[in-house]
C-alpha cells in the first residue's frame, strides 16, 4: 500500500494525456481517481501506524542510495491532509480548467506534482527526498506558467530559480550530513548523531532550501508573483502542497530526526516573525486579489515555523493543526478568488464590489474560510493559532508572541478589507453569476470543513496528538 500511495499518482499521471485523447471526462475522472486512491490507502495504513507499528518499504541498492519509504505518524498526517485538499482542488478544476487549452498537460502536471509530494512525504533517504523535491519544482514551474504569456513564463522562471537556488544549497547540506554521519538514510543519521547536534553549516544550508520552498522572507517574493497561474494551481501550490513541503521537511529533519544547536530555536522564530509581519503589511496595501491571499500565505507559514521551531508539545501540535486548517481555509480563498476572476475578468479589488448579490455562495464561502484564517472562534484556525502562540509563550518567547499577535490582528484587517471591497457595496457588473456547480460545491465544502474543523476540534486534535506522540525530543 505504501508503494501504491506514491507510485499510483506518480506513474498514473503519464496516462492522463493519452486518456485525454479518448475523452476529457475519462481523463478528469482518472486524475481524481489517482489522488483518491492515495487518500484511501493513506487512511488504511494510518491504523497500524498510529497503533505503533512501523510501515516500511525498501529496495536495497547500496549503502548510499537505498530507496526507502517510511510511514510514521508525521508522514501519514501530511499525506492525508495533502491528498484530501488535492482531491477537492482537482474536482474544482473540472469546471475551472474546462475553458482553457492544454488541459492534458494541466492534469499531467497536477497529478505528477501530487505524486512527487507523496514520494517526498514518505522518503526515508535524503537523496530520494531531494529527487521528489525537484519533481515538485519542475511541475510547479510548468503550472505557474500554464497560460504561456511572456509575463507568466517569466514569473514561473523566477519561482523555479529561487526554489532551485535553495534546493541546491539544501543538497549541499545533505552532503554535509553524509560527511558527518556516513549515511543518507534518516534512521541511520538519527542513530549516528545520537545525542549530538547536527553541524551548524548543514543546518544553515538545509534551512535555506526550506525557506525558499516555503516562501519565507527574504526568499518569499516568488509566491505572490505565482498568482498568475490558474486559481486551482495557486490553491494547490500556495495552500495545500508546495509551500507546505518546506515546513514538512523542517518537521521531518529538525523535529523528528536530529537535534540542532540552541541558536536555531531562537533564529527560526525571529525569521518567522519578521516574515509574518512584513508579508501581512504587504497584504494590507496590495490591490490584486490573488497577491493579497498569497501574501497572507507567507504570513501564515510564519506561524507554522514558529510552532515547529520552539519544540514544545503545544507548539508542535498547533503547527501541525495549522497545516491542516490553513490548507482547508486558504485553499477555499484561492478557489473563491478563481470564481470571481473567471466571471469578472478582474483581480483588482478596487474595481470590484457587490458580488454577494450575484455570487452569494461564493461570498459566504469566502467569508467562512477567511474567518478560519483570521483565527475567529469557533473556526479551526482559531485553535491552531491559539496553540502556536500559547506554545511560544510557554517557551519564553514573549516578544515573538506579541509580534505574531500583531500579525494576527493585521490578518483580520486585510481579509475583511478584501471581503468588503469585493463582495459588499454597489453591484458594478451586470450579468455576473456563480461559477459552475463543481466549482461552487468545492468552495462550499472547504468552507464547511473549516467551520466543522473547529466545532469538532476534538477529532483533529486527536489526529495531531497521535502524530506527535511518535516524535522524539518534544518538550512536554
Amino acid at each position: 500500500m505504501l508503494l501504491l500511495i506514491v507510485f499510483v499518482p506518480l506513474t498514473g499521471a503519464f496516462t492522463l494525456p493519452i486518456a485525454g485523447r479518448v475523452s476529457d471526462r475519462l481523463r478528469n475522472l482518472l486524475a481524481l481517481g489517482f489522488v483518491l486512491i492515495s487518500l484511501v490507502l493513506t487512511a488504511a495504513i494510518s491504523m497500524p501506524v498510529f497503533s505503533g507499528e512501523t510501515v516500511t518499504s525498501a529496495a536495497i541498492f547500496n549503502n548510499v542510495y537505498n530507496f526507502v519509504l517510511y510511514a510514521d505518524g508525521l508522514a501519514v498526517f501530511m499525506a492525508f491532509v495533502s491528498a484530501l485538499i488535492s482531491a477537492i482542488i482537482i474536482f474544482y478544476s473540472f469546471g475551472y480548467i474546462s475553458h482553457y487549452e492544454n488541459q492534458n498537460e494541466y492534469y499531467l502536471m497536477v497529478v505528477l506534482f501530487f505524486g512527487g509530494m507523496m514520494g517526498l512525504v514518505f522518503s526515508g533517504n535524503l537523496i530520494f527526498l531531494y529527487l521528489f523535491w525537484e519533481i515538485t519544482a519542475i511541475t510547479s514551474w510548468r503550472l505557474i506558467g500554464f497560460f504561456r504569456e511572456k509575463q507568466h513564463v517569466l514569473r514561473a522562471d523566477k519561482a523555479f530559480m529561487v526554489t532551485m537556488f535553495g534546493s541546491v544549497l539544501m543538497l549541499v547540506g545533505f552532503i554535509s550530513i553524509y560527511q558527518q554521519t556516513g549515511s543518507f538514510e534518516l534512521a541511520a543519521i538519527k542513530s549516528a548523531l545520537g545525542t549530538g547536534h547536527l553541524s551548524n553549516l548543514a543546518a544553515a544550508l538545509i534551512l535555506a532550501g526550506i525557506l525558499s520552498k516555503s516562501a519565507t522572507l527574504p526568499l518569499h517574493t516568488w509566491l505572490p508573483d505565482a498568482g498568475v497561474a490558474p486559481s486551482p494551481v495557486t490553491a494547490l501550490l500556495h495552500a495545500a502542497l508546495l509551500v507546505k513541503i518546506g515546513v514538512y521537511v523542517f518537521a521531518r529533519l529538525f523535529v523528528a530526526t536530529f537535534t540542532v544547536d540552541e541558536f536555531w530555536h531562537t533564529a527560526v522564530p525571529v525569521i518567522a516573525a519578521v516574515s509574518a509581519l512584513v508579508s501581512a503589511g504587504a497584504a494590507m496595501v496590495d490591490t490584486d486579489l490573488k497577491r493579497i491571499i498569497a501574501y497572507s500565505t507567507v504570513s501564515q507559514i510564519g506561524f507554522i515555523f514558529l510552532g515547529l521551531s520552539i519544540g514544545n508539545e503545544i507548539g508542535v501540535a498547533g503547527a501541525l493543526l495549522y497545516i491542516m486548517m490553513h490548507g482547508l481555509a486558504k485553499g477555499g480563498l484561492f478557489l473563491c478568488a478563481g470564481i470571481v476572476e473567471q466571471n469578472t475578468k478582474i483581480k483588482d479589488i478596487t474595481k470590484l464590489g457587490g458580488l454577494i448579490k450575484t455570487m452569494p455562495i461564493t461570498a459566504v464561502s469566502f467569508l467562512l474560510c477567511a474567518f478560519s484564517v483570521m483565527g475567529i472562534p469557533p473556526f479551526g484556525g482559531f485553535f491552531s493559532k491559539y496553540m502556536v502562540i500559547a506554545g511560544a509563550v510557554q517557551s519564553g518567547h514573549l516578544w515573538i508572541s506579541l509580534t505574531f499577535l500583531v500579525g494576527a490582528f493585521l490578518t483580520i484587517i486585510y481579509l475583511l478589507r478584501v471581503f468588503n471591497m469585493v463582495f459588499l457595496g454597489e453591484v458594478r457588473f451586470a450579468g455576473v453569476k456563480e461559477g459552475s456547480a463543481v466549482m461552487v460545491i468545492s468552495v462550499a465544502v472547504l468552507a464547511v470543513l473549516s467551520l466543522a474543523g473547529g466545532i469538532l476540534i476534538y477529532w483533529p486534535c486527536q489526529f495531531v496528538l497521535s502524530t506527535i506522540q511518535q516524535l522524539p525530543g518534544i518538550v512536554k
